[in-house]
Formats: C-alpha cells, structure tokens, sequence
C-alpha cells in the first residue's frame, strides 16, 4: 500500500494548480514518486526542515516551487502550503504560513 496525498484545503489546492505548466507537471511527477515510494526521496526533490515539516523543491524551466507538506499516521501525506520562489531564501511569512497550517494539522489528527 502506497501513500495517499490530500491538500490543506482548496486554496492550497488552486494555488498549486495556479503554477506554471512546466512547474506544475514536475510538481506533480514528484508527488507520484512519493505515492509509490513514500515522502522521503531526498535531496534535490524533498528536504526536511525539522519538526514534521519538509519540502517538495520543484523546478523548471518557469521558475521554482517550493510545497511545504506534512505526514501523518496511515500514509497520508497533506500538503500545507505552496508559492512560486522569487528569491534565493525562502521568506519567513511563506515558513510561518506552513507552520501554522503543521500545527492546526496535527492538532485536529490527535
């Protein structure tokens, strides 16, 4: 049995599909990797950033993605959060966004 992914709500949902083409076909071959073979498929796809929370690192010819996502019990892999990088460090609102949403995650899960 693989993994399943789900979305935070439908606005994360409709930001990622809001992604250029090119991004989002990467994006999305990512995430059926880690359907198949689970979240962790390391550097340069996925990194962890400590407590719960890591990152898909899409990138293309448009630009790059970053989705911030979760795992919880039961292979379930939610993503939080998702916005197109206009710079070489993630900004802090983007962070503090998906670590709000890890939060309200895991306390609802529990």
């Amino acid at each position: 049995m693989g993994f399943r992914l789900f979305f935070y709500n439908v606005e994360v949902e409709a930001e990622l599909d809001a992604w250029p083409v090119g991004l989002r076909a990467r994006f999305r071959a990512l995430t059926v990797r880690m359907e198949q073979y689970g979240p962790n498929l390391g550097m340069p796809h996925t990194r962890a950033l400590g407590n719960g929370l890591f990152e898909i690192r899409a990138k293309a010819e448009e630009g790059i993605g970053r989705a911030f996502f979760c795992t919880m019990v039961g292979r379930k892999i939610v993503i939080l959060h998702s916005f197109i990088k206009k710079t070489d460090k993630t900004p802090k609102r983007q962070l503090e966004i998906a670590l709000t949403r890890l939060k309200e995650v895991i306390t609802h899960e529990l």
